[in-house]
């Protein structure tokens, strides 16, 4: 069993990649979303499960499911290995463990190393399961989004747009939100959210390289706070992460009267104790759609005030 910890300081644009094999095949995650390392164990199959679902097991006092990703990865029965390793994860604040062959070590690289996987990559789909290409020293790694993969293994978790009340108020239709994800699903869904809710003016981003070079280019308008009321920001994000885009708009003496949130998957104890160092007025896991909105409120309302 090998624990993990988060060594990077806050708002740097670096990320920890475990770079981990299946088949041979090199494949990255984020090491803020690893929680230990373990050797795999029997595992008790669960009935009318998802194919992908090898089961559960209990290592202690917690129940994990496991996720057989060189299966989903293939599509091909595979058998369990002697030496295989349990990659046990935290992120929506679900733990989940996934079957690989082997782990290869952490690198630390910056996030303008990585680059967004194209459309042939993806079978001509918008979204595929690689969130990126990263370039570890002589290797490409893919990152795996495995936000996605259990989105599709279990819909349940991911974020749910009926919790939001379909509502047309129209003061939240005058607010102007920047919302930065790279994600191009869960762009969409937090969209319909915040549009069911009312809140129909929303510039989205897919990188906070992309938000900041739109901040930078309005923060001298007079208008300033009438083209952007709010900002939402992911923290994981090629080219620049949500950690340094919210230190470099709190850093900013006009852009920091701004509210900003960071919505994640990585949202724990560790990750709040940094988002609070930068500055972030908000925190929430993005299974929290509901609640988003109220918090949107909240701090519109504060601003006004």
């Amino acid at each position: 069993m090998v624990e993990t910890s988060i060594l990077l300081e806050s708002g740097t644009n670096e990320i920890e990649i475990m770079e981990f094999t299946i088949y041979g095949e090199l494949y990255g995650i984020n090491v803020a979303k690893v929680k230990e390392i373990m050797m795999s164990a029997q595992v008790k199959p669960i009935p009318h499960s998802d194919p992908a679902v090898e089961g559960i097991f209990k290592p202690r006092d917690i129940m994990l499911t496991v996720v057989d990703l060189p299966y989903y990865l293939t599509r091909n029965e595979t058998q369990p290995g002697e030496k295989d390793l349990f990659i046990i994860t935290n992120f929506n604040k679900t733990n989940i463990a996934f079957r690989v062959h082997t782990v290869v070590g952490i690198q630390r690289i910056s996030w303008t190393d990585i680059r967004k996987p194209d459309k042939t990559l993806n079978s001509g789909k918008e979204e595929g399961i690689a969130t990126g290409i990263a370039q570890c020293g002589k290797d490409l790694v893919t990152i795996l989004d495995f936000e996605k993969i259990v989105a599709e293994i279990a819909p349940e978790t991911g974020i749910q747009v009926e919790e939001v009340r379909q509502v047309s108020k129209e003061d939240r239709k005058k607010e102007t939100i920047v919302f930065a994800e790279d994600s191009l699903l869960l762009s969409r869904m937090v969209e319909q959210s915040l549009n069911r809710a009312g809140y129909s003016d929303i510039k989205k981003f897919n990188n906070g390289q992309e938000a900041w070079e739109y901040l930078s280019s309005i923060r001298d308008e007079a208008d300033l706070y009438d083209k952007v009321s709010l900002i939402i920001t992911d923290i994981e994000m090629p080219q620049m992460d949500g950690h340094h885009l919210t230190k470099l708009v709190k850093n900013d003496e006009k852009l920091k009267q701004v509210p900003l949130i960071i919505f994640s998957s990585l949202i724990n104890e560790e990750m709040e104790r940094k988002g609070k160092e930068l500055g972030a007025d908000e925190q929430l896991s993005k299974p929290e759609i509901g609640h988003l909105v109220s918090v949107i409120d909240g701090l519109l309302e504060r601003r006004k005030g």
